[in-house]
C-alpha cells in the first residue's frame, strides 16, 4: 500500500474554486490507473467538489483493480487557515480493510483531536493519517503521532508533505509507530520512501497484555450512566 499526503497534487489549497475536482476528476483517474498498473492500494488526499457544489478535503482509497471511492472527508477543519470557510466538514469516520488489516483514516488537523481516534480504536489495527503539517509545528507532529499509537494500542502510519507551499516550509517527518509506540518504519533502498509492515496479530497481543481500551470503555459507560 502507498500513502500520499493531504491534497497531494495541489498542496493545501484554499483556492478550491480553481483546484478542486469532481470525484471522478483527472487526478483520481490518474491515481486509479497507477494503482491498477502497479497492483497497489493507494490512499491519496484530494480536494473534491461534490455534486451538490460543496468542497470537501478527502482521503480517497484506490484499489489494485483501479476502483476508487472517498472513504473519508476531513472532520476537523483548520480554522487558522480559514479552511472551514471554504470546505465542508465530514460527518462520519471511515474504516478501510486491506488484506485483513482494518484501519481508520484521518487527515492532518484531526491529529489534535484524540476523541476521533478513540472512537475507532477498538475496531481497527491501525490509523492512516495524511497531512500538510508545517515545520513550525513539527514538534507537535512528532509527539502526537506517537501518542495516538500508544494510547490506542495500534499502529499509526502518518504521512506528511515536504517542500515549500503558501509561504510555509514542510519538513516531512513521515513515520510509523507500532502499538507500543516504537518506531517501525525504515528507509527504502535508494529512495526517500519510508516502509513499514503492519500485523494485526501484534495489535491483538499488545491489547491482551495491557488491556486499557476496555477500561476506557467501562469508565465512559459509567460516566454516561451517571449523567442520565
Amino acid at each position: 500500500m502507498l500513502l500520499l499526503p493531504e491534497m497531494f497534487a495541489t498542496g493545501f489549497t484554499m483556492e478550491a474554486e480553481e483546484y478542486a475536482e469532481p470525484e471522478d476528476g483527472s487526478i483520481a483517474r490518474v491515481v486509479a490507473e497507477i494503482a491498477k498498473h502497479e497492483a497497489l492500494w493507494i490512499l491519496a488526499g484530494i480536494s473534491v467538489r461534490k455534486s451538490d457544489g460543496r468542497f470537501v478535503n478527502t482521503a480517497r482509497l484506490f484499489s489494485p483493480h483501479g476502483d476508487h471511492n472517498a472513504p473519508y472527508e476531513k472532520q476537523r477543519l483548520f480554522v487558522y487557515a480559514n479552511e472551514n470557510e471554504i470546505y465542508s466538514p465530514g460527518e462520519k469516520p471511515s474504516i478501510v480493510e486491506i488484506n485483513g488489516v482494518r484501519a481508520g483514516v484521518l487527515i492532518c488537523f484531526d491529529l489534535r483531536f484524540p476523541e476521533l481516534f478513540r472512537e475507532l480504536a477498538p475496531e481497527v489495527d491501525a490509523f492512516f493519517l495524511i497531512a500538510n503539517w508545517p515545520q513550525s509545528r513539527q514538534a507537535h507532529w512528532d509527539v502526537l503521532t506517537r501518542a495516538r499509537a500508544i494510547e490506542n494500542q495500534c499502529y499509526v502510519i502518518a504521512v506528511n508533505r515536504t517542500g515549500e507551499g503558501g509561504g510555509l516550509h514542510y519538513a516531512g517527518g513521515s513515520v510509523a509507530y507500532d502499538p507500543l509506540g516504537n518506531r517501525c518504519d525504515e528507509a527504502a533502498p535508494s529512495s526517500p520512501i519510508r516502509v513499514a509492515a503492519i500485523s494485526s496479530e501484534t495489535v491483538r497481543r499488545a491489547r491482551e497484555a495491557f488491556p486499557i481500551l476496555p477500561m476506557h470503555a467501562q469508565r465512559a459507560g459509567a460516566g454516561l450512566a451517571r449523567s442520565r
